[in-house]
Parts: structure tokens; sequence; C-alpha cells
């Protein structure tokens, strides 16, 4: 029997790290330092894991106490009563829609490249039987105040169309700021009519460290609110929920409906902590460095197709002899390789510099490879910003 249970725990024996892990992980933050491709890909600092180690330990089904320490801090800098840590933005937006839709039919009215209607597989109608009313904002930017009132659904009694329960906006939405005051006008409405508020605030941390508006006043036109703790801010795990305590204690047990209920997330809370503390005062160095691009890009006859307002630029090589996708096998082959997603390129904490100016070089080089061979129009656009494509990635 022992010699029977040793063969099975050969069997099951698993080294991951490689013996030289150091010097590969080494380059991973040498890679990730030369990535456009999203802040998603930010990871944890050796500073940020030191930190953490020292996380509470407990299960957070039944009493996890740094998870509940960092749910408590960030329901009292929204504004909220309570406040639920959970594995994702995906989870966190999908657990507030379905704790606020009850019964269909109903609707939920967004912008059409709202992450909830392009980026999360359909979750909405999946879980929630909800319709949605996509608005393509006229001006380009955000929904207004005027869309909504043409667009929300408040009478059904003729059975044609789904009531509007809630209203989801998305700030910063592919990284440009949605404007306070119309943010405040539609929520006034929306109360006036009863339908309910939720926020996307996935990237909000950008809006507060641009605006210097606390996250209390940002949020207190909402509901509900999402902020994820990966995205912006460099932890490596995880999104946080807030709103009144009767709607968290309905979300609570969706998470665990959902398979969301996470055991010994001490670690991860104090992760959190950590980017808080650390990360989030490093964002308006990062839309400096954003802004430094756009500039660079617009500077060498590049189309700027949505502005740094925060961490992201969207651009066009239209006139210009090549694509995007050039641009993208280009940046792949360099000796120190530069990765990019397409036409959206997303600064973070760990962007490095020497990575914006190489990048700069690139598309430098590409111009004048396109105009020495007749390619390229050598006109320079004005660079002035039009609508992103809403099928962007995350």
């Amino acid at each position: 029997m022992e010699a029977a249970r040793a063969k099975v725990a050969q069997e099951v024996r698993f080294d991951i790290n490689a013996s030289n892990q150091a010097e590969v992980n080494a380059k991973a933050y040498r890679a990730i330092a030369r990535s456009f491709v999203s802040d998603t890909v930010t990871v944890p600092t050796p500073e940020m894991y030191q930190y953490a180690m020292l996380g509470s330990l407990g299960d957070d089904v039944f009493h996890e106490p740094h998870t509940q320490a960092l749910e408590a801090h960030l329901a009292k800098i929204t504004g909220k009563e309570a406040a639920l840590y959970v594995s994702s933005g995906t989870q966190s937006n999908q657990l507030a829609l379905r704790a606020h839709l009850t019964q269909p039919p109903h609707s939920v009215l967004m912008d059409i490249r709202a992450h909830v209607n392009v980026h999360e597989g359909g979750g909405l109608a999946y879980h929630c039987g909800a319709a949605t009313v996509a608005i393509t904002p006229t001006n380009g930017h955000h929904i207004t105040l005027d869309e909504v009132k043409k667009h929300i659904i408040l009478d059904n009694q003729l059975g044609h169309a789904a009531v509007t329960r809630v209203i989801e906006l998305e700030n910063t939405l592919n990284g440009t700021i949605f404007p306070q005051d119309e943010i405040v006008a539609i929520s006034d409405f929306a109360h006036s009519k009863g339908v309910l508020m939720h926020l996307d605030g996935a990237r909000l941390w950008h809006v507060a460290a641009e605006t210097g508006k606390s996250l209390t006043e940002l949020c207190a036109p909402f509901d509900s609110v999402n902020m994820c703790f990966s995205k912006g801010l460099g932890a490596p795990i995880g999104s946080i929920l807030a709103g009144p305590k009767d709607f968290i204690a309905r979300a609570r047990v969706l998470r665990k409906l959902f398979g969301g209920g996470m055991r010994q997330t001490g670690f991860l809370a104090a992760a959190a902590a950590y980017a808080l503390t650390n990360n989030f005062p490093r964002l308006p160095a990062v839309h400096k460095l954003a802004q430094k691009l756009e500039a660079g890009l617009e500077a060498l006859g590049v189309t700027i197709t949505s502005r740094a307002e925060t961490c992201m630029v969207f651009f066009s090589c239209e006139g210009l002899g090549f694509d995007a996708s050039e641009v993208v096998k280009r940046a792949e082959a360099l000796p120190d390789p530069i990765t990019l997603f397409g036409e959206r390129l997303v600064v973070h904490i760990q962007t490095s510099e020497e990575a914006v100016d190489d990048l700069l070089a690139l598309f430098k080089a590409l111009i004048e490879e396109k105009r020495a061979a007749g390619l390229a129009n050598g006109v320079a656009t004005n660079g002035s910003a039009t609508s992103a494509s809403p099928y962007v990635k995350a």
C-alpha cells in the first residue's frame, strides 16, 4: 500500500517554477513595460508580493478579515453602504445587474460601446433575461440626457417593448471621461422615473486622478458601482461592487450561486490595498505619458480618432500607406519587441517612456518608408477626434 501511495504521490508532483524563473520573470517585466495592449497586462511587483504575503488568513465565504476591511474601505470612499469583493469586473457588472433585475421582461439602457454590451459574452441576456437598449452617441463621446429621454422605455401597456429598469453608464469608456454634470442630469431623470443607475467604473480611478473629484462625488449619482483593482492599479485580480446593504447582500448570494465565492482572499485584498496606496498616485504620470504618445503620433501625421483623456489613444493610419496590422507586425519584429492591439494604445503604470519613444520612432520609420515608395500622401491630418469603434478589446 505504501508503495502504491508513493507512486500516486510521484504522479501528482509538479514543479512549475523553472530553474531560472527569476530570469524569466525579469524578461516578462521588460515585455510588460513595452506592451500597449491593455492595462490588464500589469503584474504585481516584488514590493506588492511582499506586502500581500502578510495578508490575513481566513475564508471569505465565512469570514476573511482583510477582505472585509477592504470592502468596508471601498464602501466608505464610494459613499455607499456596503461593498463586495469579486474576482473580475465582468462578474461585478453581471452580479449588479442580476441583483437589480428581478423579473423579465425588462431592459437595460447603455452606450453601444459599453463593456456589458460588447465584452461580457451576452451575460446580460443569459443571466438576467434582459433586452438591451444600446445608444450610439451622436457626439461620438458620451450619451446625453436628451438621447436617454429619446430611447428609454417607460411604458409597456401594449406589450411591444421591455420597460427600462436600469441605465448603465461607463466611466471611463475607451479612456474618455464622462462629464459629471451630464451623469447627474441623467441620474436625476432616471430616479424621477423609478429607474436605477449602475456605473461600470472599472477605470474610475483614472477619472478621480485626472479631475480631482472624490470617488464619493463620482459615485453619488449611481445606485451601484463596479471598480477594478486589476485595471489601472496593477493588482493581480479583483473588483469591488458597492451599493446599498440589501443590494450587496443579494449580490453576495448570487456570487455564491454563480460559483464566485472565494476562500483565502486575504493576500489578494492586501495586494489591492497596496495598489490603492502606492499605484493610484501614479495615474497622473500615466496620463501625461499617454498625452506624449498622442502628441508624437499627431506630429507625424497620424490621425487621432479618440484623444488621450486618460490612459488610451486611438489612431488611424489612413493616408499613410499602411494600416495598424503592419504596425503590429513591425513592432513585434523589433529587436526589443513592442506589443500592440490594433488601433488602440493603452498606457499603464508599468509602461516605460523608452517604449513610447521606440513606438514613435517605428511610426516615423514606417511613414518615411511609405513616402519614399510613393505610397503615402504625405499630408498631415488635423488629428480631430471622432468616435472609436465600439468593438475594441477591454
